[in-house]
């Protein structure tokens, strides 16, 4: 029988998509299954709505693929280690438009029960935090806007870790996404890639080690997986590499009876993608994480170039035709890998080989903490990447001799500039690597990009003013607004008349509907709503029982100490410590929630998840503040909390330090859901207040100008002594009130905070957080005023869609412009 053509396709016809009949989820579930429909499972019903919304896609997904192969455009692509883009089903049907057909395919089964299905859909386990889910919304809104792109990331098996609570402390779990078929990836292994490394891995007492002397192979297996835009008119391609090895069983130590020894390589192989973010604390943990990055360059790199030769492109259009952008550091192996394939396989010039390079590569750092900046042992390039190594040093040899004509004699500034750290170990600089080898690097927010140019990197900033940019981040709409909160869409749409879902700034239009008290009175509801929808939600998966009807206070984020949940839990017995002292004390209810993980060996931030639970123990029971303050710490933060929680939200906690928080998502996503900020002048809450307008925000605390300047002097134990509310709430942790049955738990954060010198100014901020607050809580008995707030903060929410971020991109770095799939 002939392959169908997609054209051939005809028969049915859904908001343009061609599809042969209407039962096609009929098909699924009884043949994919070899079940009966009516004894599907509701896991079985998932996938079989899932595959035909992929059936439904596919036509599209294939002619873009060819129409950019035809038209031969530059072409975007996106390297990063993490994508956190949750669920897909929903967000699939809301970029397509097609609930009615889903519904209409549905309707032959009467035992659907839609919340359920959709409930089986677990979180893929890309990706751990913001930087995930930035990219996530990157490349939702480059396929919205038809630039032609592919996102290159890493097949995971398990993600991070699934959190439990036992006892009040975090347990780490694996995260299996995987167990069960995923019904929108496509398995490509005639398309894999090698990946060849100087030395072997092997297992010797149950402990990986690097063999020298010994070479190996790797094998990149593409997976691919649909990135719809918005009206399904671009459909562009997530590629995920999972490792493997080309020989995958070796039968003669198998007969010899070494039976591990004849799969070893295999499980040494697929154990680069098992997890993300392996703990690098110790070699072993540096070994594979090292190896995952050059994993995912060498795959991607190999890949891409294939492709642009393929159309039968010259190599000296290689930045004409290919924008690549990594996403931090982690991909930062991209320079001197893309410096091997134009020396060692197109045989160019050093001179040329080099220009290509920096014009194809660009650089997007997320962090100013220098911790954060990797550095990466010589040792292991000397192992793994002899070849690496040695372009590397030549990159650095003749940057150090441009630097050293410019600046003669000033040997400091060779040593902080160089790509080679010589002390204490000798290690590469991959931020460094990846400055000096691209022409852009960009921060993420305005302040984040003054204080890289100005502090973090301010040698390379000075050596190459013209690279360093700006472009504040931002998040799809679809996803955060119009899927995960239905009824604030629906009346957004009604009062502008719609559009505002790829073009954001539309909001504007309900700015002056502020003051409207029927306006005021349909947002609050559907406000309302999305609580109601967040407490049956968290009821039914966590067992948590929560009040609707007060002030959802909601602080969601990786945990650590520049973030400062230890701010909040302090301030939360600040105001226990107040309730206590006087019961009738008039203000209005308030749940505080806080969500997120703490990486397994950060100790601290276990502890800090350790101290919510217990002060939510003993103040969600205390009679004093029952029915005033509840606390809640909900486990498992994922993608699909967020959705759920964030439309909730009237309070967004944005409390990091200030000049340490590089951006920040979730602030965006909170505006344009109607919560309002408590925030210090941090990241991307500078030009939320920009926006919104600080009377529509509470911003409190030191400046990033004032942090830097009080490194000096800051006593925080004065702040003990002579704060009578910041003394009693420390001495209630101290004391053991909330562990009584765990004298001593919280050593740590008296260390943290008094002892070690209180690094992230908690102590120096808590009394301007506690006063703020107290207007977050005055503001919110007067409801009229709370809505004009919160309906300022949409309506001026525009600038913070991932669509003017990524047009941003797409102009002033990389020169990419859209290629409509006809």
């Amino acid at each position: 029988m002939p392959a169908t053509e997609p054209d051939q396709l005809t028969r049915y016809e859904c908001n343009g998509f061609k599809f042969p009949d209407r039962d096609y989820y009929d098909r699924h579930v009884v043949f994919d299954h070899v079940v009966s429909l009516g004894a599907a499972t509701q896991r079985e019903r998932f996938e079989a709505v899932s595959r035909t919304l992929r059936d439904l896609l596919t036509q599209r997904w294939i002619k873009t693929a060819e129409t950019h192969d035809r038209a031969n455009p530059k072409q975007v692509y996106y390297l990063s280690m993490e994508f956190l883009i949750g669920r897909s089903l929903m967000n699939n049907i809301i970029n397509l438009d097609v609930e009615q057909f889903v519904r209409d395919d549905l309707r032959s089964d009467p035992r659907q029960d839609w919340k359920e299905v959709l409930e089986q859909e677990p979180d893929a386990g890309l990706g751990n935090g913001g930087l995930g889910r930035l990219a996530a919304c990157f490349i939702d809104s480059l396929a919205t806007l038809q630039i032609p792109a592919i996102g290159y990331g890493l097949r995971y098996d398990y993600g991070i870790f699934r959190q439990e609570l036992s006892n009040g402390y975090q347990v780490e779990q694996p995260d299996p996404w995987l167990t069960r078929p995923d019904p929108w990836e496509v398995s490509r292994p005639g398309e894999g890639v090698t990946v060849p490394l100087a030395s072997a891995f092997e297992v010797h007492a149950g402990q990986i080690t690097v063999q020298r002397g010994k070479s190996m192979s790797l094998l990149g297996v593409p997976f691919d997986r649909p990135v719809v835009g918005y009206g399904g008119q671009t459909v562009n391609t997530l590629r995920l590499w999972q490792a493997a090895t080309p020989d995958v069983f070796d039968f003669g130590e198998f007969s010899g009876g070494d039976f591990f020894g004849a799969v070893s390589n295999r499980v040494l192989a697929e154990s680069v993608t098992r997890v993300l973010y392996p703990d690098d604390s110790t070699p072993r943990g540096q070994s594979l994480r090292f190896l995952q990055e050059y994993f995912l360059v060498r795959c991607s790199l190999a890949d891409i170039i294939a492709r642009f030769r393929r159309r039968g492109n010259d190599w000296s259009t290689l930045p004409d035709k290919v924008a690549v952008q990594l996403n931090d550091t982690h991909p930062a192996m991209a320079v001197p890998e893309l410096m091997r394939i134009l020396l060692d396989i197109a045989h160019l010039g050093w001179n040329e080989a080099w220009d290509l390079t920096t014009r194809t590569l660009a650089y997007t750092n997320h962090t100013l903490l220098p911790e954060a900046l990797e550095k990466w042992p010589v040792g292991l390039f000397e192992a793994l990447l002899p070849r690496h190594l040695e372009i590397i040093y030549e990159i650095n040899r003749r940057f150090l001799d441009d630097v050293r004509a410019k600046h003669p004699g000033d040997e400091e500034k060779l040593a902080r500039v160089s790509l080679i750290e010589e002390s204490p170990a000798r290690r590469v600089r991959m931020a460094n690597l990846a400055i000096v080898g691209t022409h852009s690097t960009n921060g993420v927010a305005a302040i984040h990009t003054d204080l890289l140019r100005s502090k973090t990197v301010a040698d390379l900033a000075n050596l190459f003013p013209n690279r360093f940019n700006n472009k504040t981040n931002g998040v799809t709409p679809r996803r955060w607004l119009q899927l995960a909160n239905p009824d604030l869409a629906k009346l957004l749409t009604d009062a502008t008349g719609g559009g505002w879902v790829t073009d954001l700034p539309r909001l504007k239009g309900v700015d002056t509907l502020a003051t409207d008290a029927g306006f005021q009175k349909k947002f609050m509801a559907a406000k309302r709503g999305a609580k109601v929808r967040f407490v049956d939600w968290i009821k039914t998966t966590a067992g948590i029982e929560l009040d609707p009807d007060t002030l959802f206070d909601v602080q969601i984020k990786r945990i650590h100490e520049y973030k400062r949940q230890l701010l909040n839990a302090v301030q939360c017995v600040v105001w226990y410590n107040r309730l206590r002292a006087n019961p009738k004390l008039d203000v209005p209810p308030r749940t505080v929630l806080v969500a997120g993980k703490a990486a397994p060996a950060y100790h601290l931030a276990k502890v800090i998840i350790k101290l919510f639970t217990s002060i939510a123990r003993v103040v969600n029971t205390d009679p004093a503040t029952r029915g005033k303050l509840r606390v809640e710490f909900l486990p498992n933060y994922s993608c699909t909390l967020a959705e759920h929680l964030i439309p909730a939200a009237d309070v967004s906690e944005q409390i990091s330090t200030a000049g340490y928080e590089a951006s920040g998502t979730s602030n965006m996503k909170f505006m344009m859901n109607g919560a309002l900020t408590v925030g210090t002048r941090d990241g991307a809450n500078i030009e939320i207040a920009e926006e919104a307008g600080e009377e529509n925000c509470f911003m409190f605390g030191l400046t990033a100008e004032q942090v830097l300047a009080s490194r000096g002097w800051y006593a925080p134990y004065w702040h003990y002594e002579n704060e009578p509310e910041t003394g009693a709430a420390l001495d209630l942790i101290f004391n053991n009130h909330f562990n009584p049955d765990e004298p001593g738990i919280f050593e740590p954060v008296r260390e943290t905070l008094l002892t070690k010198g209180d690094y992230y100014m908690h102590l120096a901020d808590l009394g301007a957080y506690v006063r703020t607050q107290e207007a977050v809580a005055a503001l919110y008995r007067d409801k009229s005023a709370w809505a004009k707030k919160a309906i300022h903060n949409v309506a001026r929410s525009g600038k913070f869609s991932s669509d003017r971020t990524i047009a941003q991109y797409a102009d002033e770095i990389w020169g990419a412009k859209p290629c409509p799939v006809e």
